[in-house]
């Protein structure tokens, strides 16, 4: 991967460049939505066609190599037992989880990443305290992120089943996923990426992806700053390991969020969406992604659902 490294110089240049990139204001504290406009939104309700709508989440998963602190949810009450309510009973339960683990799927919020002692647009990194962030949180995105989803398959334009871990996809990539797959990335599109990190685990078992997984290249990133993509996504986390850039751990969380304003989801599963696009002729829909009500969070839980 010697060849597709960068300097710091180098990431360093393609920081400012991003960073100067599509800005809303200094008190802008929606990032990359603000690409998705009344007009856009409307366009991408049009993208329903067949009435169809599929999960791109995965279900909460155990413990593995890959997620040492695995989401637990607890019987609280069944409904067999004795209530307190005269005449019926309620079967209840309690969910406890690391938001930004290494598998199950969530949305990274525009609080989430410090990069040279500031968040999103300037933001101090003390506008996150122990009770949460007073800006930039998840709330932000309480009115849901909707818009045109379009995936971009690159295992399946590469001709492999996923790309293996440490491998990434470049704007090249992109393009040549576009082409193939007949559909054009625009302003306000949530972009999907795969890179068959779910189907890789499926099939081989969990690995220490904190150390080795598939993402994109930093470089790629310009590709979503030229069409004015407001969030990305990936059966992966969206970033390379080992880091592409030297002495910058998560470069592309660093580009998409402290620099673009972009939510990232992360860990989400295309095993529904993928066979029902090919099934339609079509690699774009209505996506809806409605991440949950948590003022001060850095992320959340989320289950997008593309409408076909």
């Amino acid at each position: 991967m010697g060849d597709l490294e960068l300097s710091p110089a180098e990431f360093q240049a393609l920081y400012e460049r991003l960073r100067g990139h599509g800005q809303w204001g200094s008190d802008d504290r929606r990032g990359a939505l603000n690409h998705i406009t009344p007009a856009r939104l409307l366009a991408a309700a049009r993208e329903v066609q067949l009435g169809r709508s599929v999960t791109m989440a995965s279900p909460l998963a155990d413990s593995a190599a890959d997620n040492p602190e695995p989401g637990t949810r607890n019987m609280k009450h069944l409904p067999g037992e004795p209530s307190d309510v005269a005449g019926l009973s309620f079967a209840s339960d309690h969910l406890v989880m690391n938001v930004h683990g290494d598998v199950d799927s969530h949305v990274d919020a525009l609080c989430h990443v410090n990069y040279q002692g500031t968040l999103y647009n300037g933001v101090t990194p003390g506008a996150v305290t122990s009770q949460g962030a007073s800006v930039l949180s998840v709330d932000d995105a309480r009115d849901g992120i909707v818009g045109r989803g379009v995936l971009l398959d690159i295992p399946a334009v590469r001709g492999v089943s996923w790309l293996e871990p440490g491998d990434c996809v470049t704007a090249a990539d992109l393009a040549a996923a576009q082409r193939a797959q007949q559909v054009e990335v625009g302003p306000g599109d949530l972009l999907f990426v795969r890179v068959g990190h779910r189907l890789r685990r499926q099939e081989l078992g969990p690995w220490d992806v904190a150390r080795s997984r598939a993402g994109l290249h930093p470089l790629a990133m310009e590709f979503l700053a030229e069409r004015g993509v407001a969030a990305l996504g990936s059966d992966g986390n969206s970033d390379t390991a080992p880091s592409l850039v030297d002495g910058v751990d998560f470069p592309v969380h660093v580009l998409a969020i402290n620099a673009m304003g972009l939510h990232l989801l992360d860990y989400l599963q295309f095993d529904d969406v993928r066979p029902a696009c090919e099934a339609a002729g079509r690699w774009s829909f209505l996506c809806v992604v409605a991440p949950l009500r948590l003022p001060g969070g850095t992320g959340s839980p989320v289950n997008p659902i593309a409408i076909l």
